[in-house]
């Protein structure tokens, strides 16, 4: 038998799932000598760490006591979705890590009911249990009921429970005990998750995820699901459509700590990744060439979101970028969908639009923000939900909200969430703090997050998940306010936006460059009005028997990438350059666009 344990880590948003790989890291003693203290070996793209958010699950494996761990980070987020099946795909089991304080989140529910479905043996760590008022034996019950309510077997509900804090290096099988090290959490992996079955036979390996190498090309990983894999051996490829392909594989590598090494082959239950594959999907199988079998595919989340993304036309195009051609852009998308899974992209009705599908705001802003650092310009529009018919009605997706809020703003935000079609489904008060599901449409989440952190004064924690398609909801009323329209080219002065203040509230700084038809503000009423923010004062000699006011200016508001996508209105849009964001309307001549509003 082979000494290999295959785990996912499954956890919420911020609740120390990479910290806790990294010491583990350490405790198998594959950790760089030159890194940093506090550095996350793991999110290790700008964004990852910006965000402390986990985008591309990753491969990492552990020696401890002579068996090799092979550890595969889950994001948590519900909009990387396609990402969390086909993860899950290659473990034995999971580990579950849940915050002392907070207990298990919607998110952490999301990944655990497609672990517990394919059954996998869940070992549960509490972290954090340095922080005050943290209450671990509460939210080892909580992690209990969880998983009777998402149908756990017997066997899944006896779990173990390690506690911890991870950031200060230490586990323990009791939390009022600390120790000096993290080995319970590798012992209990050793002891509870089984190993992967060796099955012998044709060879068989589901492709569940690729790499790509600028030097070989894309490289497919999974695990070996049966027989062996050797290094230059004919194989079978079996494709979408049914057809078989004959392929030789050139190299064959396992991972060990952060790196991979080359190998001469590899048997079923370990992962590990080929290269000199071509032409293959996430979801094909690689089979014997004598018997090709192929596993069945991994069925991945459909897309719920829309968005035009098009090629940068305002008058400042290319000041900033280096790729701003439509056939830049979209080679970019081509390469994206290499990796991305449940991103579609479709031609749009003129030449130089694309229709993006992905699976939320969040996953669409993620490739947006990474275009846009390599280099990328282009203009984005309004997002859309996606609406089906099923038998003949009208559907649109709905999801699960979750927001938790002090008491004295509760009504605040159910007010909000049923103006916006939601429906209060649960709620429950703990510590002052108040907890309440609802489901609302996709398209009543758009926006919502902005609007809830204002009227919380930044306490709520909020958090959505995908549930189903049901039938269209009605209108919902989106933002009301009309914008301010720049109406001339040129230099924004501190004079000119003084003296109209009184209209709205500025997205500009004084002395920025902008051009006709960008929106500069929004306005109090509900109109758009254009204005004139490059008028300077006029200068003379006479004295004026007033003295001068000075211009007093409030602080522009400054908009993340996320809050300018869901801002905007649907004549809108999202001019994104390596270094600025802008809102402008999409015809920008002021007489063109009345002209087309009649």
């Amino acid at each position: 038998m082979q000494k290999i344990r295959n785990v996912a880590i499954i956890a919420h948003v911020d609740h120390g799932k990479t910290t806790l790989v990294d010491k583990m890291l350490l405790a198998g003693n594959l950790f760089r000598e030159n890194q940093n203290a506090g550095e996350l070996i793991l999110d290790n793209n700008d964004l990852e760490r910006e965000r402390g958010i986990t985008i591309l699950s990753k491969n990492v494996s552990i020696n401890y006591k002579d068996y090799k761990i092979n550890i595969i980070d889950t994001p948590g987020h519900a909009d990387f979705g396609g990402e969390v099946e086909r993860v899950l795909n290659m473990a034995d089991g999971c580990l579950l890590l849940v915050d002392a304080f907070e207990g298990p989140m919607p998110q952490t529910r999301f990944v655990l009911q497609k672990a517990i479905q394919m059954g996998l043996k869940p070992v549960v760590v509490i972290n954090k249990v340095d922080k005050p008022n943290c209450r671990p034996d509460e939210v080892q019950e909580m992690v209990f009921d969880l998983m009777c309510n998402l149908d756990a077997t017997e066997d899944q509900l006896d779990f173990p429970t390690i506690y911890g804090s991870a950031k200060q290096g230490w586990m323990s099988t009791d939390w009022n005990k600390p120790t000096d090290n993290i080995t319970p959490v590798l012992d209990a992996i050793i002891e509870y998750i089984p190993e992967p079955e060796s099955i012998e036979g044709p060879a068989q390996m589901l492709v569940t995820s690729l790499d790509f190498s600028s030097y070989v090309g894309r490289i497919a990983v999974g695990r070996v699901h049966r027989g062996e894999l050797r290094e230059g051996a004919d194989i079978a490829l079996c494709k979408k459509d049914g057809s078989v392909v004959r392929q030789k594989i050139k190299e064959l590598h396992v991972f060990e700590g952060m790196g991979r090494k080359r190998v001469q082959s590899v048997k079923s239950g370990d992962i590990c990744a080929l290269v000199g594959i071509e032409g293959f999907e996430i979801g094909d199988t690689i089979a014997d060439f004598e018997h090709p079998e192929p596993l069945p595919r991994i069925a991945i989340d459909e897309p719920t979101m829309s968005m035009t993304f098009t090629i940068n036309d305002s008058p400042f195009f290319g000041k900033d970028g280096k790729y701003v051609t439509s056939r830049h852009i979209h080679d970019r998308l081509v390469r994206e969908l290499d990796r991305n899974l449940a991103l579609r992209v479709e031609k749009g009705a003129d030449e130089d639009k694309w229709i993006v599908y992905g699976r939320g705001v969040l996953h669409l802003s993620v490739l947006i923000e990474t275009m846009r650092r390599e280099g990328y310009e282009l203009q984005v529009g309004q997002p859309q939900v996606i609406v089906k018919e099923i038998d003949g009605v009208k559907c649109e997706p709905v999801e699960l909200l979750t927001i938790n809020v002090p008491e004295e703003y509760s009504s605040k935000m159910i007010d909000m969430v049923t103006r916006r079609k939601g429906d209060l489904v649960s709620m429950t008060v703990q510590n002052d703090r108040v907890h309440m599901e609802f489901n609302i449409p996709s398209r009543g989440i758009i926006g919502l997050r902005n609007n809830v952190l204002t009227a919380s004064a930044g306490e709520a924690i909020m958090a959505h998940r995908f549930l189903e398609f049901q039938p269209w909801k009605g209108d919902i009323e989106r933002r009301t306010n009309g914008s301010l329209i720049a109406l001339e080219a040129g230099t924004a002065y501190a004079y000119a936006i003084d003296k109209l203040q009184d209209r709205g509230r500025f997205f500009i700084f004084p002395q920025e460059e902008v051009y006709a038809g960008q929106v500069v503000g929004e306005n109090a009423k509900d109109n758009d009005i254009v204005v004139n923010v490059t008028k300077s004062k006029k200068l003379t000699n006479m004295r004026a028997s007033g003295a001068d006011d000075k211009a007093r200016i409030v602080p522009p508001v400054v908009f993340s990438l996320e809050e300018a996508l869901e801002y905007i209105k649907e004549d809108e849009y999202v001019e994104v350059t390596p270094h600025h964001i802008r809102l402008r309307k999409i015809i920008l001549d002021d007489i063109e666009r009345k002209r087309a509003n009649r």
